[in-house]
């Protein structure tokens, strides 16, 4: 999957499933496993943190290909140009803060993985632009989970 997603090499070296980079652009990358279903392998994709999606995840056509997942319907979706779409979602797990979750991605016609608000609800993201760093833990408050 890494080259559907084009994982960079200082992800790679520096990422961990809950620390990421800030790449050269200023985007925030996280590395997250995703799988089929509990019967097969997963594989690790590189995302893009978008605290300006609401949703869980967006995925390019081509990783959701090389994962070989499954239409499961569609969502009506307004873009950041305030144009209106309707997108095709897919059924998929995530391996997030040692929880298997259940996702509906959602494909684009684009390269960039997004991974937005709806999986970051109960963490705590901090991005260090200085160091180029970011982490992501769960909320220190009581009554919030993450899972």
């Amino acid at each position: 999957m890494s080259s559907a997603l084009g994982i960079e090499q200082r992800c790679i070296l520096e990422c961990t499933f809950n620390e990421g980079v800030v790449d050269n652009g200023g985007r925030a990358l996280l590395l997250v496993k995703l799988r089929k279903s509990v019967n097969t392998d997963a594989e690790t994709a590189e995302v893009w943190i978008d605290t300006g999606f609401t949703g869980d995840l967006v995925l390019p056509a081509s990783a959701i290909e090389s994962l070989e997942l499954e239409l499961s319907g569609s969502v009506d979706a307004t873009l950041a140009d305030g144009s209106e779409v309707a997108l095709s979602t897919f059924s998929c797990l995530i391996e997030w803060f040692g929880h298997v979750k259940s996702l509906e991605i959602i494909a684009n016609d684009g390269e960039c993985p997004l991974l937005g608000v709806g999986l970051l609800l109960g963490l705590e993201l901090r991005i260090d632009y200085r160091n180029l760093q970011l982490e992501l833990t769960p909320a220190k408050k009581e009554g919030v989970s993450v899972g």
